[in-house]
């Protein structure tokens, strides 16, 4: 068996199905073909002359050259190589075929397939049943007599007939091989023919980088919001160890706050999980997370510290993206505050301005408190916030600032060429 696997084993039955297709493929246009041929010869024969039907054969394979231009036929030549042919998925190229280059390649092979096919499918149809006949010569009477009949007695000599199973065996070992070698032409034509461009390869190494850019994203989004809370909860409960005798009422609302903090962040979390697991590229879906500045009003109150919250104009008419850097840069700032802020309990001045074209946001940090710094083990401080900001073409700026520690961020009202809304 082992030796027949060649052809008959499964592969070699797959790639034999994929030509089987392609002949299917090919009846359209050989019915066409047909047609123009008894048009030129005034239809006598046509049938029964081998050298029309080679001729009809003929006036196919240029039509089916010209549907091969199509963009679409490469996706579903690529499909059925990959399932039939036991093609890599690597070794072939995704959607349909954009330039000249990659048309002109998948014509070339949308020919070679149904060429290919159109033969090993007329062999199948013709030659199998004419070699199954063959070989039951010896065993059927009715057979040698319909031959007989037919002028062929030569087939019936008793040496024919002892000749006849194996002949007809033969003729079904050829049409085997002939089937198997196409299949392996097709097979290894793939990668060529069908294989990415030096274009498509560009195209996927940028879909790749944007689909990085975004996870890379959603990780900072990730690290903002746990280590926001996180800082938080240390800050609350610490706070409440050092008066849980003497100040129950303190203690009820610092694990209030607790609670708030871990139950939104556990909801961003979940999201931010959500978006990275998605099958899809995360890139729409992406575009919509975060919370934006109207949620302020919750991060200001379980923060950890005290802050006076002052605003300019209505910062809900920016655009959502904004909003939400915006958002991210304020819960940054106040993450800095309580990892750094040395444990002072003044509050925290924070400014939310919405100016002609841009939005301003301010932080400063009572007297005493220390800027922020990149921790060892993957703490982003100002340079976070400083990527945020160059990320929307804005700018951010941090540093001592009247005894104390000031930062400012301005955002602009547009970002990636959208329009305010």
């Amino acid at each position: 068996m082992r030796l027949l696997a060649p052809l008959i084993g499964r592969r070699a039955r797959l790639r034999w199905l994929h030509l089987i297709i392609g002949g299917a493929l090919l009846t359209p246009y050989f019915l066409v073909g047909t047609v123009l041929v008894s048009m030129a010869s005034g239809g006598a024969g046509l049938f029964s002359s081998v050298p029309a039907q080679l001729a009809a054969f003929a006036c196919a394979l240029p039509m089916v050259a010209v549907s091969g231009f199509f963009p679409l036929v490469r996706p579903l030549s690529a499909a059925a190589a990959r399932a039939l042919c036991g093609v890599p998925p690597a070794l072939l190229a995704e959607g349909p075929a954009r330039t000249r280059q990659a048309r002109v390649r998948t014509t070339g092979w949308f020919t070679l397939h149904l060429g290919l096919g159109g033969i090993v499918s007329g062999m199948t149809l013709a030659l199998t049943p004419f070699a199954v006949a063959v070989m039951g010569l010896p065993f059927s009477a009715a057979l040698r007599e319909s031959w007989l009949a037919a002028g062929s007695g030569v087939l019936v000599e008793p040496w024919a007939l002892a000749l006849a199973p194996f002949a007809g065996l033969a003729m079904l070992v050829a049409m085997a091989l002939v089937a198997a070698g196409a299949g392996e032409l097709l097979a290894r034509r793939v990668p060529v023919l069908l294989g990415p461009t030096p274009e498509d390869r560009l195209a996927a190494a940028e879909r790749r980088a944007a689909d990085l850019a975004v996870r890379n994203r959603l990780a900072r989004e990730l690290h903002d919001s746990v280590g926001h809370a996180l800082s938080a909860v240390t800050l609350q409960a610490g706070a409440a160890r050092r008066v849980l005798d003497r100040d129950p009422d303190f203690v009820r609302r610092a694990l209030t706050a607790i609670e708030e903090t871990t139950r939104r962040t556990v909801g961003e979390l979940d999201s931010v999980v959500g978006l990275l697991r998605r099958e899809e590229e995360p890139g729409d879906g992406e575009a919509a997370y975060g919370p934006e500045l109207d949620a302020l009003g919750g991060l200001l109150e379980h923060c950890g510290v005290p802050v006076a919250y002052e605003r300019e104009g209505d910062p809900g008419g920016v655009l959502p993206v904004v909003s939400r850097e915006a958002y991210r840069i304020v819960q940054e700032g106040l993450s800095n505050v309580l990892r750094h802020g040395g444990g002072s309990r003044s509050p925290v001045r924070l400014l939310i301005a919405v100016r002609e074209r841009e939005l301003e946001i301010v932080l400063e940090n009572p007297v005493g408190e220390r800027p922020a710094v990149v921790r060892p083990g993957g703490g982003r401080g100002l340079r976070g916030i400083a990527e945020r900001a160059a990320l929307l073409g804005g700018r951010s700026e941090a540093g001592p600032y009247d005894g104390g520690w000031r930062l400012t961020a301005r955002l602009p009202l547009t970002a990636h060429g959208e329009e305010r809304s």
